[in-house]
């Protein structure tokens, strides 16, 4: 019998394209990885990779696995759901990663919801950026990820996932409020001269492009995950910014100006392993996210 979560190994080995890349994608040591594939291959009794200098290739049966892979784990998902069905969701768990702005603003009024309406359900968290959530969600670490798009071509290690969108997100430019700029405030291009301070590694390659469109490369001085941070420095004079309204609703420096780029947003997306439908559970986390998402009261 096939193990389930070998198998996630070896579909993670297929995407990355080396046992090593798997193994960061995976956050699993290598030699782990390496053990997970061959107890596979014994559990099939065939060959399913190949050594090919310092990378892998699959074999034909290592393609006929991979690409039944998405259809099996799905239908595991599937039977998780309808048995979660049929015990009526008087118990369950569901574990959510999301990342720091989503947890201090959206998640709460979710949590509080399913808490209401079923009691029998144990919600856990845990914060994280987009690409360790969506690692987490593929590992099986956790039933939904909360992430964030900045409108980008979709990745690869997204293809195997189910996106449901749920609020799009204006940005601003973050100023010191005393200090006065020559030109258009809510126009990158003003800032071409200064000194920026960037976030997540995300927001930095976001920012990177965007202001590349504006037509310069912004000269990135301080780097900080934490948004509060990152307003405290702006405040101080050290650079300006460029965060996302939901940062700006769950806490604002009364030291910082705010200029609404027009025309740039986030979105906020909640992903879910393999096809739809989602286990029962998981299903009960996203009814409640979409339940309580509304349009915030964006800064002005």
């Amino acid at each position: 019998m096939i193990d389930l979560s070998r198998l996630r190994v070896l579909v993670a080995v297929a995407r990355e394209g080396s046992v090593t890349a798997a193994a960061e994608a995976l956050h699993y040591a290598q030699p782990s990885v390496s053990h997970q594939l061959a107890k596979l291959e014994a559990e099939v009794g065939v060959p399913l990779l190949q050594r090919m200098g310092r990378g892998i290739r699959l074999t034909e049966a290592g393609r006929l696995l991979v690409d039944r892979a998405e259809s099996i784990l799905a239908q595991v998902e599937s039977v998780h759901a309808e048995l979660d069905e049929l015990a009526g969701l008087r118990t369950g768990r569901v574990r959510l990663a999301a990342f720091p702005s989503a947890l201090a603003t959206l998640v709460p009024l979710a949590a509080a919801r399913i808490s209401a309406q079923f009691p029998g359900i144990e919600l856990t968290l845990v914060e994280a950026e987009p690409p360790d959530a969506l690692s987490a969600l593929r590992n099986n670490d956790v039933d939904v990820a909360l992430i964030f798009e900045h409108g980008d071509p979709p990745q690869r290690d997204r293809r195997d996932t189910t996106m449901i969108p749920l609020l799009d997100e204006p940005l601003y430019v973050v100023t010191p409020a005393e200090r006065s700029w020559d030109g258009p405030r809510a126009e990158l291009a003003t800032y071409a001269e200064t000194r920026w301070i960037a976030g997540c590694e995300r927001c930095r390659e976001h920012l990177v492009a965007a202001c590349g469109r504006a037509g310069f490369a912004p000269i990135v001085e301080f780097e900080t995950d934490d948004y509060v941070a990152v307003q405290a420095l702006v405040a101080a004079g050290l650079g300006v910014s460029l965060l996302p309204g939901l940062t700006l609703v769950a806490n604002r420096h009364p030291g910082v100006r705010l200029d609404r780029i027009v025309g740039m947003r986030r979105q906020v997306v909640a992903a879910v392993y393999g096809k739809p439908p989602a286990s029962q559970p998981a299903q009960v986390l996203l009814d409640a996210l979409s339940a309580t998402v509304t349009e915030p009261n964006w800064p002005s």
